[in-house]
This record gives structure tokens, C-alpha cells and sequence, in this order.
């Protein structure tokens, strides 16, 4: 487990984008149990979150459709929310950072981290902005 002081500002890079930071299980279960649509970040301490993930992220927001729901878990810190948020994945394996987008409970369009790492934060951007102009 990471300490809460080091992970902070890596938390408040995407809750100051207006996502909600989840930290048990239950938390998880009722974000991803209502309506509409959901987009999960399952962040993390690399490299590859700071230069791609989180940015990609936020400028993904830029756009006329988005998520209703907008949600963040930490992996290394935040165990149980984040097995929980893996459980839904299934059947794409565990790996972090990744983004999923859910329809109504339902993945729609998984991110993951072979698709973040050494890829532009304006291409995953873009990946995602195509991904709520079909879902949301």
C-alpha cells in the first residue's frame, strides 16, 4: 500500500476534474448500479497514469457527450474498492491504470494499460470521446 501523502495529489488531479474518489466496495457497487453512464479510472502511482491516463482522462471531459458518472479508484491504495471495480471488467484481466466505460452496469469499452502506456494523453482522449459519442 502506497501512503494517503504520496497518492494526494495524484487523487486530486482527476477529483479536481470532477471525479469521485471510491474507497470501499460498496461504494463501488452503488456507483456502478445506476443509470446512465460511468466512466472508471483505476489509477495508479506510474508513470504512464501521470503523462497519459489522468490527462487523457480529463481532456476526454471536453466533450459534448460525456459520462453522467464520473468515478476513480486507486490501485495500491484502495484494495477493496478496486477489486470490486476489476470484478465488473471481468473478462479483461486486472491491470492499472485502465478506464472503463459502463452503460447502465454494463461495460461498454474497456481502456487498458497496454493501451495507455506510450500512447499520447490527446489519443486516449480521443479514444474515449468516440466511446461516449456511441454510449452516452
Amino acid at each position: 500500500m502506497y501512503p494517503e501523502e504520496m497518492v494526494r495529489p495524484m487523487r486530486a488531479e482527476l477529483s479536481e476534474a470532477g471525479f469521485q474518489d471510491l474507497y470501499s466496495a460498496e461504494e463501488v457497487k452503488n456507483a456502478l448500479s445506476k443509470e446512465g453512464t460511468t466512466l472508471v479510472v483505476v489509477n495508479s502511482v506510474c508513470g504512464c497514469a501521470a503523462r497519459n491516463a489522468r490527462p487523457g482522462a480529463k481532456m476526454s471531459l471536453d466533450n459534448a457527450k460525456k459520462p453522467s458518472n464520473l468515478i476513480t479508484v486507486f490501485a495500491g491504495v484502495d484494495k477493496e474498492a478496486v477489486t470490486e471495480a476489476r470484478e465488473h471488467m471481468f473478462p479483461f484481466p486486472p491491470s492499472s491504470p485502465c478506464m472503463a466505460l459502463f452503460k447502465d452496469g454494463e461495460l461498454v469499452h474497456m481502456l487498458e494499460r497496454h493501451h495507455i502506456e506510450g500512447r499520447p494523453a490527446e489519443l486516449i482522449a480521443e479514444n474515449l470521446k468516440d466511446a461516449y459519442n456511441e454510449f452516452c
